[in-house]
């Protein structure tokens, strides 16, 4: 899916997109509990990257849970971007906010970042080299040891493992009530325009891009997700 598309899908779904995916909450609140975990050691005034924050819901967690910590939210959507902005106005953490409607690339430079969040986003890049480079472009915008806490579907899809996990993981989406459309165009996203890799290439993906051995922290269906930290030196793109 090009660009234009993805952004244009996500502006589309923006105003219905956290009632349509409620019922997979205890999924995210369990992602953002191991999380807390990965961030623990970051100081007390971190600043958090936050790739792809869509309406903002890891971006309102940690700002809860750390409130001395200030955020960089980047997303292409305007209209996802909006609602995140609505979303810390509500939250009275907008001070501690700047938002940057565009792709990670285009973000202006700036302080370095102690932490980095990715949740779900690099998936929709279809072509390995220019998934490596989207995590470049997150590790050379964090500081030397910033930790990047990733998360995306994976899964050796030529296996018969694979199978059977995409219909567990559909049926999990039906039982938390998302839409017999919104499953049927998930199905066909998944063999079309989202790139479901085994773990350990998307791991290695991360590597490769300036990081330390990613480690799993998390799995829920098809759904990993993996903390690292920056290497202190992560030469060119």
């Amino acid at each position: 899916m090009r660009n234009e598309e993805l952004k244009a899908l996500f502006d589309q779904q923006a105003a219905n997109y956290d009632k349509q995916w409620a019922g997979m909450a205890p999924i995210r609140d369990a992602l953002y509990l191991l999380l807390d975990a990965c961030f623990a050691g970051l100081p007390d005034n971190a600043r958090i990257l936050c790739v792809g924050v869509g309406t903002g819901a890891e971006l309102a967690h940690l700002a809860e849970r750390f409130p001395g910590w200030r955020f960089t939210a980047v997303d292409p959507s305007g209209a996802m971007l909006d609602l995140c902005r609505q979303r810390a106005e509500q939250g009275c953490y907008l001070a501690r906010c700047r938002f940057h409607e565009g792709y990670l690339d285009t973000l202006p430079d700036g302080p370095g970042h102690d932490g980095a969040t990715c949740f779900l986003v690099s998936q929709f890049l279809l072509e390995p080299p220019a998934r490596s480079a989207f995590f470049h472009e997150i590790a050379r915008r964090l500081e030397p040891g910033g930790i990047l806490a990733n998360a995306d579907l994976a899964s050796d899809i030529e296996s018969p493992a694979y199978e059977a996990l995409l219909r567990h993981w559909l049926t999990l989406m039906s039982s938390a009530g998302v839409p017999p459309d919104m499953l049927e165009r998930a199905r066909a996203a998944y063999a079309r325009d989202v790139a479901i890799l085994p773990a350990q290439q998307v791991a290695g993906l991360i590597e490769t891009a300036g990081f330390k051995a990613p480690v799993q922290f998390f799995q829920a269906g098809l759904m990993h997700g993996w903390f690292c930290e920056r290497q202190a030196d992560i030469g060119e793109s």
